[in-house]
């Protein structure tokens, strides 16, 4: 929170400003500097250590890790579906939770994608989106990469919500919180790897394609077609 605050603070204070810059990212010399720290990390520990993971582990076996981790993030996925008023998808998302961690073996399978439920991608970043709480200014954070001051404040409440907080003991959930980390970084190991090959500047590239990415979850894929690049707050609804 106070890293938040931090920044917030920046927004209003710091914003850099020229007539070639991007209105949704007035933060960009910040960025760019913590974009830059952020990609010597994942050069020289990271992505190594997901490459060594996947070298190690059979496909089969990675599905299934990631399955399991997949299965804990639908409890609060429909969570965020019924606060955005998506009862239905709700019911669906602890529906895959309930068949999935007693058929599916504690979720390392699917089964609830076979009997045709659908999985769904849902964060409180995206419900307060909902809610008509606009983006405000794109942020790159630490480690965990592209944001905006929203969906930062969004994602304070999917950490102290996580399932793997309640985890005992401390040695277990170190070790849960590890494996879905470097699961996932190995997941985008061949995203990455595009990445390098097609963009000229990769931080524009990252920039623009989460904001593109986070405006269409929040539209549930059919946003708008709009000229305004900075507002992506929808007219509440009821599904």
């Amino acid at each position: 929170m106070r890293w938040l605050a931090l920044l917030a603070a920046l927004a209003v204070s710091g914003c850099a400003t020229g007539p070639d810059r991007d209105p949704r990212d007035p933060l960009e010399p910040m960025n760019r500097a913590v974009y830059k720290f952020n990609d010597t990390f994942d050069q020289a520990i990271a992505k190594p250590v997901a490459e060594a993971y996947r070298g190690a582990l059979h496909v089969e076996i990675r599905t299934r890790v990631s399955n399991f981790f997949s299965n804990i993030g639908d409890i609060f996925i429909g969570v965020n579906n019924i606060l955005q008023g998506k009862i239905q998808d709700g019911v669906e998302d602890w529906a895959r939770f309930a068949f999935n961690s007693t058929i599916g073996l504690l979720g390392i399978h699917d089964v609830a994608s076979d009997m045709g439920i659908e999985k769904h991608n849902e964060d409180f970043g995206q419900t307060f989106g909902r809610w008509g709480i606009g983006p405000g200014p794109y942020l790159v954070l630490p480690i965990l990469g592209p944001s905006t001051l929203r969906d930062g404040a969004g994602l304070v409440l999917d950490l102290y919500t996580d399932p793997l907080t309640t985890v005992d003991p401390d040695d277990l959930r170190f070790g849960l919180y590890l494996t879905r980390t470097i699961n996932t970084r190995s997941e985008l190991l061949d995203a990455g790897n595009l990445l390098d090959q097609a963009a000229l500047d990769r931080y524009i590239f990252l920039r623009d394609a989460y904001l593109q990415r986070r405006r269409s979850l929040i539209y549930d894929g059919s946003p708008p077609r709009s000229r305004e690049p900075v507002n992506d707050t929808p007219e509440p609804s009821v599904k």
